[in-house]
């Protein structure tokens, strides 16, 4: 057993309705109190940090539900803003010879870890700079390159050479440079 486990177990034990009372002043419901009281117990706990007693657990866990609530009501927020702004952007759907290589883009893309393809589609979907992308992403600028290169790298293998990137911040389209040879 680690060494923090009895703390928590006691603080559970005897604080958690405190704590989630607290919690719930913050929130719109039970559910979501719940959910950021546990997340701030992982918070708290989580780097097997020790406490020499449960007053002061309890209070870093208290620490920690507003800072919770908030970094969560962030994330919600950044969420919808990004929905409304994909709502608002007018769909541009390929002729049905580009179809297929859409769909193929699109599947290579999700293939990718999640780094390297938010710095790919915000470099050809968006248009950004390896340093507006090293500011948005919150990385080095060396480390943008390197996810831009490896996933340059890794979505030629899956696309082949027949494949290419144009246009700009709006439409990055992707079009057929020359047929796809049979068994690719």
């Amino acid at each position: 057993m680690a060494r923090w486990e009895p703390m928590l177990d006691e603080v559970m034990r005897s604080r958690a309705p405190r704590l989630l009372a607290y919690a719930r002043l913050l929130t719109r419901d039970d559910a979501e109190a719940e959910d950021v009281l546990q997340d701030a117990l992982v918070r708290s706990f989580g780097r097997g940090r020790s406490f020499p007693d449960a007053d002061r657990a309890e209070a870093y866990v208290k620490q920690a539900i507003p800072s919770v609530f908030i970094d969560r009501y962030r994330s919600r927020r950044s969420l919808s803003a990004a929905y409304e702004r994909l709502a608002r952007r007018a769909p541009t759907l390929p002729d049905d010879g580009d179809r297929a290589v859409v769909l193929d883009v699109r599947a290579a893309l999700a293939e990718l870890p999640a780094r390297e393809r938010a710095c790919i589609v915000l470099r050809f979907y968006d248009d950004l700079t390896v340093p507006q992308i090293a500011h948005r992403l919150h990385l080095a600028e060396g480390t943008v390159k390197r996810y831009l290169s490896d996933a340059s790298s890794r979505l030629a293998g899956a696309l082949g050479e027949d494949v290419e990137w144009r246009g700009g911040a709006a439409t990055a389209a992707v079009v057929a440079a020359r047929p796809r040879k049979a068994g690719r």
